[in-house]
């Protein structure tokens, strides 16, 4: 995975949503792991994008899924 960007997503799902999201995510390019998590986020996701651009793409396609309620991203190195 060389010049790839690796970020997490970190999300908040509305209550009883979890299943649906995760199942839709799994459909979105570039996910490469999603997982329910318990704390205070519901799910954190794992990005692997060839540009920043396709990233913000990806970004976009999971703020956009009903369920969603707030999302944080992280880009690591």
């Amino acid at each position: 995975m060389e010049n790839r960007i690796i970020a997490y997503a970190l999300l908040n799902i509305s209550v009883g949503k979890e299943y649906d999201v995760i199942n839709k995510l799994n459909t979105i390019e570039n996910i490469a792991e999603a997982h329910i998590v318990y704390g205070e986020y519901d799910i954190i996701v794992k990005i692997e994008a060839p540009t920043l651009k396709s990233l913000e793409k990806t970004v976009m396609s999971i703020r956009k899924i009903p369920g969603v309620i707030r999302s944080t991203t992280l880009i690591s190195t």
